[in-house]
């Protein structure tokens, strides 16, 4: 978990040091285009602790990419999947820490609504966020004590915002976050919690590409 910590934190920081210098160069012409790639090197996904002491939190190392179709220099729509890889870390299970233990890989892909507060025709646009998607859990022998037996998918809408910082007519850089709302289901596995809701906050940092003027 800490691990994850750190990466997400490194990625947020490499953002803000490219954000900086869009700020003080202000290139003329950067800005979006028709459309974005946005790719996310770095990040983390974390999940809160369940309702019940059997839903312990856990993090995941998170990397992504995203394709953006800009309706106007307002709106655009957002296809995106993210994935998160587990890495080792403690669990608490109620008054039980199992140390060292693995988490699942997951696949995120989601469909959302980018809108831009100040417009997407300047270097720094700034964006709300909000979409529909699902998020896939897979099984391998090593994560089978936790419950998961098969690879499980679950329905998860996401709300959150960001910034993307055009440095040159064509690139730059964008940090984003989001909050899942994870539904639940009657056969989840059990470390993720049966017939129960789960919260996620996923932070990324990355580069963005623009064209189509």
């Amino acid at each position: 978990m800490r691990r994850v910590s750190r990466s997400a934190a490194f990625a947020i920081a490499l953002t803000m040091v490219f954000a900086a210098t869009s700020f003080a160069q202000d290139p003329n012409g950067a800005r979006a285009g028709r459309w974005e790639v946005s790719a996310f090197p770095g990040g983390g996904v974390f999940f809160t602790e369940g309702d019940t002491s059997e839903s312990p939190d856990f993090g995941e190392y998170g990397l992504g990419g995203s394709f953006t179709f800009n309706v106007n220099r307002w709106i655009g729509i957002e296809g995106e999947v993210g994935a998160g890889l587990g890495v080792d870390q403690d669990l608490n299970f109620g008054s039980a820490t199992v140390s060292s233990a693995k988490v699942p890989h997951s696949l995120a892909y989601n469909g959302s609504v980018i809108y831009s507060v100040i417009g997407n025709d300047r270097a720094f646009a700034p964006y709300v966020a909000g979409g529909l998607g699902g998020l896939t859990f897979f099984n391998r022998d090593d994560v089978q004590a936790l419950g998961l037996t098969r690879d499980d998918t679950f329905l998860a809408g996401n709300v959150g915002g960001g910034a993307k910082f055009f440095l040159s007519p064509h690139w730059g850089v964008r940090g984003d976050y989001r909050f899942f709302i994870v539904d639940g289901k009657e056969d989840a596995p059990g470390f993720f919690g049966l017939n129960e809701t789960r919260y996620g906050h996923r932070v990324y940092g990355g580069f963005v590409f623009t064209g189509g003027r």
